[in-house]
């Protein structure tokens, strides 16, 4: 499910450059990266990776220098950011005890912990570039970097973001950002309608650009605070003819709730960076998804292979057979997350969704690796039904509770542990009921502590 949405990333860029529907872009997109992992497998998804995360890097500074670059001559790095604060953009830490805020203190620390040792620790997609290593010393310091650089980039990427949203305070900002969705409503609505709600687009656009300058040049002065409220009002009424814009598309469409979030950056991209940089950005992003899309790809046909094909079907099918039965998994899981991507657009901002769906099955699998590495009591029956279990609530709360879906994880992972653990203690009880007699259910709970296939019958007994 994540990587249907991180294929529809991508395909958004593709479709902002050629100017193409999302379902095309998305079939392209990905049938052009199904091919090269059906090709190289595991090692050119490795090797893709080096000279795409190279790639990467370059482009975050890129677009960080950039941005600042256009910012308003009488406008500086400071400036930019207290326009920021002043909307709540640069509130980095909420100490808020909440459980339904979605980015707190704690929901980062706890919630986020236990996302984080699941991807990095338990996923397929990570574990395989692990056990690629030629030592034990390679993985960990694999490990390490991910540690290192994935904080420091992802503060770059969103800061970035924030100077984006700064810069269309000053510079006109389009009726829709997807402009295939722009030109189809231009040729559907009345011309009269369609008009009057550009023009109260451009009025309000017009009101906030005017109330954010009065704001930074009153800021330090006693009407600093009257400015500032002034400058959101023009916010929440800019956003106010933002929404009945989308109403018009959501009625014409008929589709439920339309959201173009993840075409702004794109469309930021191609319209102010010259061509030489905005081909570079834009190879960029595409390198960042087929990176994670080749190894999820590669991940998922392994795990289907080795243990369900391999398992139940046909265990010893030969090398030529299970090379062509790989690919034919790599193909599906293909599919299926341009199926995913189709779905993707409704669902709002991309890196946020991949998010949601991890946390709905994240914790629940870290919860079946503390049964076998930490508690070390755990039955194999325990910790399947703990899973079926942990994945089960996780569902519930998600869809049922306003809970926010860091906290997804902690739950996941609890309810896998509490749930296996009972279920392996009562199932060893009951082979060590059937071993050693009825007494030991009366003694059960004096030799807990030790595991029950170590004890040897007079030790039962006494």
């Amino acid at each position: 499910m994540a990587v249907g949405v991180t294929l529809y990333a991508p395909s958004l860029v593709l479709s902002v450059i050629l100017g193409l529907g999302e379902s095309a872009t998305i079939m392209l997109m990905g049938g052009s990266t199904i091919l090269y992992v059906i090709y190289g497998g595991n090692k050119s998804v490795i090797w893709t990776d080096v000279v795409q995360m190279a790639i990467i890097w370059f482009g975050i500074f890129l677009c960080f220098g950039v941005a600042i670059w256009q910012l308003p001559e009488d406008m500086g790095f400071r400036d930019a950011l207290a326009l920021a604060q002043a909307n709540g953009r640069l509130r980095i830490i909420d100490t808020s005890p909440s459980l339904t805020a979605p980015y707190t203190l704690w929901s980062g620390l706890i919630g986020g912990l236990f996302l984080m040792l699941s991807y990095f620790g338990c996923d397929q997609s990570q574990v395989q570039r692990y056990l690629s290593g030629s030592s034990l010393t390679q993985s960990r310091l694999s490990l390490l970097f991910n540690a290192f650089l994935k904080v420091p980039m992802q503060f770059l990427i969103l800061l970035t973001g924030v100077l984006v949203f700064v810069f269309y305070h000053f510079q006109p900002e389009p009726l829709l950002w997807n402009q295939v969705e722009l030109r189809r409503l231009e040729a559907a609505a009345a011309p009269g309608d369609l008009a009057a709600l550009k023009a109260r687009f451009e009025a309000a656009q017009h009101a906030r650009r005017d109330a954010a300058g009065a704001f930074l040049r009153a800021r330090h002065s006693a009407e600093g605070d009257a400015e500032r409220e002034r400058y959101l009002e023009s916010g929440r009424t800019l956003d106010l003819v933002r929404k009945d814009v989308r109403a018009e598309v959501e009625k014409r469409k008929g589709e439920g709730k339309y959201n173009d979030t993840n075409y702004i950056f794109p469309s930021y991209i191609l319209a102010n960076l010259p061509s030489g940089l905005a081909g570079l950005v834009i190879a960029v992003i595409f390198a960042a998804a087929m990176s994670t899309l080749s190894g999820e790809f590669n991940s998922l046909a392994t795990a289907s292979m080795i243990d369900f094909y391999k398992r139940f079907v046909r265990p010893h099918g030969g090398d030529s057979h299970d090379l062509l039965m790989s690919r034919a998994f790599t193909a599906f899981w293909g599919v299926f997350a341009c199926f995913i991507a189709l779905q993707a657009g409704r669902l709002g901002s991309a890196i946020e969704v991949v998010n949601r769906f991890g946390s709905f099955f994240y914790g629940s699998l870290l919860g079946v690796f503390i049964l076998a590495i930490v508690t070390r009591r755990a039955t194999a029956t325990g910790a399947f039904y703990g899973l079926i279990s942990g994945m089960s609530v996780v569902l519930v709360v998600a869809f049922t509770t306003p809970i926010a879906f860091l906290w997804h994880n902690l739950i996941g992972a609890v309810v896998v542990v509490v749930v296996g653990l009972a279920l392996s203690r009562r199932q060893l009880l009951a082979s060590a009921t059937r071993l050693y007699g009825a007494d030991m259910e009366r003694l059960w709970g004096d030799v807990l502590p030790v595991p029950a296939g170590r004890l040897r019958p007079l030790e039962v007994r006494q």
